[in-house]
């Protein structure tokens, strides 16, 4: 009979500890029954009060939002009040040619961003697309969508967990959890009641929750959440809780507009007020004043910051990094912490046998993952397992006992791929068998399987049978060399070592040979298991026997008695081999790694220990259920000394990267599980894994690893150093640039002289013969010390005290060699040709600088200096740029120019060299200084 339903609200369904409850009282609470369901009028009922089982998106970004992101800055203010005025004075030239900048800026950085986040979408289809319940008795099967709380639910191996379940029934149920919890094996259910009521999500073992792929057995639960209830929907609903923050480069961005804007305002305003003072026309004042607007606004800076970025992203996808936000490619290189999960990151997310014990001997294997490539050895040194069968025996049980399958999947980096069909623990195991000899696929036919008895999680074992049908079969026998025992049959168990071992009489030497097992050999084997699992390995152990006769009835007491132990398999997810170097390489950078796993402490312990993420006595882990107790400024303080974190939801996760930031940090999470998603999103730039990652962590994520290779982390934050610092450069070649175009105009009208700079030169200068080399410096290569600098502090300006001696001096120097050029046009020629020898001046200046700015610190000639083809061929586009608008005659009226002779280029060239020397010497003094400081630090 039906209960009385019981009403359920959002909180309850959220905050009951339903795994801390009997099966009975979990259905009395939801008002169903666990014989016949609820009734087909209640399920209507609860569907329309709970809503559909699904997931709610937010709405997606439209084009006018997307559109006001890219115009939504100072710079590009500053660039429409120029347009505005240019139009006022009938300067359409000039407004036309800064309205075509804005668009295209605008237009570039919407179609790189076009890609709007799908996380919540990615979500929704983890949901399964029907699912097994019970109504009115009856079992039926109806869309996802349609479960409510108190339904029904049955479950088996390839089914997807439509909703969070409380598991009433759990028959040899695996539930592959690594998405969610970071688990990195099935994780084995069970029914029965928890007693603690605070336990972390991977540890309640009589659930399942939405989105959960079953790998093994069946189950039945009861449906406890649905929706935006479910464990994946509180996910969802803290993505959309997370407020996207501008990234550092924005910010200094920002910043340096700001600073730019007012400044440009300050000057006009005292030159204007000047020039009236003085009794000059108001109108030409003002006319002056939009000149030197125009040459204050860098138009070209917003522009050259976008293509450098969609550049930078280029050259991230070429070191396996996809980017998804263009200021995403720089915030990467001021990170100062990686925040990492451990399964699938810092690890290879393939369960490795990397010991085997047999006999007192415990043999180390090597290789990684699937690739059944690998050898044993012993202390050491290499161990022959041709010479030593009882190896080989336990190699083949391995092999026999298992029902994983491992096949080729092609090729990487000309190195052979496998991939596995099956439990993960059994594919370790069969791995281990195809390194000891490629032809453990034989066995099969010599040895077919023709009964077994499963695994259970109450049996803690899994029994098969084997006909021997040829003993002989090229060497294939590990059993026995008596033909009398053809047709026999092999009993092969694999299981927990305590359990194993509880049902065998004997145990299997180095030489083969089945000998009594004592006492004193007992303890040892059972020294052995927990030496391997005090090194977190995961042991499972391998017996047999052989029988004439097929057991009848087949029970476990008819065949699993009286065995010979053979050994024990030692397997760990493994790190990845490249992660300890790459640790090393950020840990000199001044990037500190944390690890943030879902899985259990001593697990973490041991990865963190043997990529050196830790060190023996440095090995604090602050477990979940700790974290729970801590207050945020406990966790901000703990978080200093602290680097591995286990056992950790969602929720965790979360304020483990808002405790970080709280310190003033810039952070990187990288992840790829559902679980991962809200801290990515939290994070300053979120990194997900590309193979192994979710559809849900890579849409959340700022940037997607495609070979979910750890060291192309830090390969990205090496690039992103060399973005944000070729930033640098072209932002101080762009204002050094602009401020010396300042001060000539401004010098030549407190001298009382005429402007030597018409708008449109400006203009020409600053978008063409400026933005091609300022484009090129955006491509320059790096320093060769970029990864051993400190990261940049969270609020260092872009323009710092360096830079600002640098574009004073610049300016300084510029402002004399093109000021020193005008007055000797005046003196010996027309006003026009003086005007013309200062615009090119000014423009070849500029050139010659552009070779100096592309190092901060180290000499044009170090490295080459004509290394960066894109700069020989920017400054040869700008050179012919200014010829034209000289030389062509249809261009002359334009620009306010006219062809000049070899007598005018005498003084020139010489002038225009002046600039570029003056900056050579000033880095000679920063690079002396910089060693001073590196030295004495």
């Amino acid at each position: 009979m039906a209960r009385t339903p019981v009403p359920v609200n959002r909180e309850q369904q959220i905050n009951e500890p339903w795994h801390n409850l009997g099966r009975d009282e979990v259905a009395e609470k939801l008002g169903s029954s666990s014989e016949r369901g609820l009734s087909e009028a209640e399920a209507k009922a609860r569907l329309e009060k709970y809503g559909p089982n699904r997931l709610e998106e937010a709405p997606p970004k439209g084009f006018l939002s997307m559109l006001w992101e890219q115009l939504n800055n100072f710079v590009v203010y500053l660039l429409f009040a120029a347009a505005g005025i240019s139009i006022v004075l009938g300067e359409w030239v000039e407004a036309s040619a800064v309205l075509a900048i804005v668009v295209l800026n605008a237009g570039f950085g919407i179609i790189q961003e076009r890609r709007a986040e799908q996380a919540l979408a990615a979500l929704r289809q983890l949901a399964a697309p029907d699912a097994q319940v019970l109504r009115d008795g009856h079992r039926l099967t109806i869309p996802s969508h349609e479960v409510v709380p108190g339904d029904i639910v049955f479950v088996e191996a390839g089914n997807y967990i439509p909703a969070d379940l409380r598991l009433l029934d759990a028959v040899n149920l695996r539930v592959e959890e690594a998405a969610l919890t970071g688990e990195s094996l099935p994780v084995e259910k069970s029914a029965t009641r928890l007693e603690q009521a605070d336990v972390s999500l991977g540890d309640r073992v009589n659930s399942a929750f939405m989105g959960t792929l079953v790998a093994y057995g069946r189950g039945r639960g009861i449906v406890v959440a649905t929706g935006m209830r479910t464990q994946v929907g509180l996910i969802a609903e803290m993505l959309q809780a997370v407020h996207q923050e501008p990234t550092p480069l924005q910010r200094r961005l920002e910043e340096l507009g700001r600073w730019l804007g007012w400044a440009a305002l300050a000057i006009c305003g005292v030159v204007f007020l000047v020039g009236w003072l003085r009794g000059q026309d108001p109108l030409h004042m003002f006319e002056v004043a939009v000149t030197l607007a125009i040459a204050a606004v860098p138009e070209g800076l917003p522009a050259v910051v976008t293509i450098s970025l969609a550049l930078g992203m280029r050259e991230m996808i070429r070191r396996n990094a996809l980017i998804r936000r263009l200021s995403s490619v720089e915030t990467l290189g001021s990170a100062t912490v990686i925040g990492s999960d451990k399964t699938g990151t810092l690890t290879q997310n393939a369960m490795t046998v990397t010991d085997v014990w047999v006999d007192g001997r415990r043999v180390s294997v090597s290789g990684t993952g699937y690739v059944p490539q690998g050898e044993f050895s012993l202390d050491g040194k290499p161990f022959d397992i041709q010479k030593n069968h009882g190896l080989s025996s336990a190699l083949w049980l391995a092999a026999l006992d298992n029902d994983a399958i491992l096949e080729p999947s092609g090729e990487s980096g000309h190195q052979p791929t496998f991939r596995v069909i099956g439990d993960p623990t059994e594919a370790a195991m069969l791995v281990a068998a195809a390194k000891g000899d490629g032809r453990y696929t034989e066995l099969g036919k010599y040895y077919p399987r023709v009964q077994e008895i499963p695994f259970s999680s109450d049996r803690k074992r899994m029994t098969t049978i084997h006909q021997i049908v040829e003993p002989h079969a090229e060497d294939l026998s590990p059993f026995t060399e008596d033909d009398a025992k053809r047709d026999w049959h092999v009993v092969a168990l694999k299981g927990a070592p305590d359990v194993v071992l509880e049902l065998c009489k004997q145990y299997l030497t180095i030489d083969d040979q089945p000998v009594d097992l004592n006492d004193s050999m007992r303890a040892r084997i059972l020294e052995a298991n927990d030496k391997m699992a005090q090194d977190a390995l995961r042991v499972i152990a391998v017996a047999y026997r052989l029988v004439k006769d097929m057991p009848e009835p087949l029970t476990e007491e008819n065949v699993e008695h009286d065995l010979v132990f053979v050994g024990l398999f030692g397997m760990i997810d493994p790190p990845r081999p490249e992660v300890k170097d790459a640790l090393v390489k950020a840990r000199k950078a001044g990037i500190r790694t944390v690890m943030i796993t879902g899985d259990y402490p001593q697990t973490a312990r041991a990865i963190a220990l043997q990529i050196g993420l830790v060190t023996e006595g440095n090995d604090k882990v602050i477990p979940g259920t700790t974290l729970n107790e801590m207050s945020d400024e406990q966790l901000q303080e703990e978080i200093r000394q602290t680097s591995v974190f286990a056992r950790v939801s969602p929720e965790h996760k979360v304020r483990i990267v808002n405790a970080l930031r709280a310190n003033g940090n810039v952070v990187a999470m990288t992840g790829d599980g559902v679980n991962d998603a809200p801290a990515l999103k939290q994070a300053d730039i979120g990194v997900a894994m590309g193979i192994t990652g979710t559809d849900v962590a890579k849409e959340t994520a700022d940037m997607v690893l495609t070979d979910d290779n750890y060291a192309s982390i830090v390969s990205a934050v090496e690039q992103g150093r060399v973005i944000y610092s070729n930033i640098r450069k072209f932002v101080f070649f762009l204002l050094s640039c602009n401020t010396a175009e300042i001060a000539i105009i401004f010098t030549a009208i407190m001298m009382g002289l005429p402007s030597p700079l018409a708008p449109i030169q400006l203009l020409w200068l600053n978008l063409l013969t400026d933005g091609a080399p300022a484009l090129a410096l955006g491509t320059e290569k790096g320093d060769p010390d970029v990864m051993e600098q400190q990261p940049r502090g969270k609020d260092e300006p872009i323009i710092d005290g360096e830079m600002r001696l640098g574009i004073a001096i610049q300016t300084v120097v510029k402002t004399a060699a093109v000021l020193a050029a005008y007055l000797a046009g005046l003196q010996l020629y027309s006003q026009v040709e003086a005007a013309t020898m200062a615009f090119l001046t000014l423009g070849f200046c500029e050139l010659a600088r552009a070779y100096t700015a592309r190092s901060e610190h180290y000499s044009m000639f170090h490295g080459g200096m004509f290394s960066n083809p894109n700069m020989n061929w920017a400054v040869l586009i700008s050179t012919v740029l200014l010829l034209v608008v000289v030389y062509l005659p249809g261009l002359n009226d334009i620009f306010e120019t006219q062809a000049l002779g070899l007598q005018h280029w005498a003084y020139i060239l010489p002038l225009a060299l002046v600039p570029a020397i003056a900056a050579e010497i000033t880095k000679w003094f920063l690079l002396r200084n910089l060693r001073r400081q590196q030295a004495a630090a």
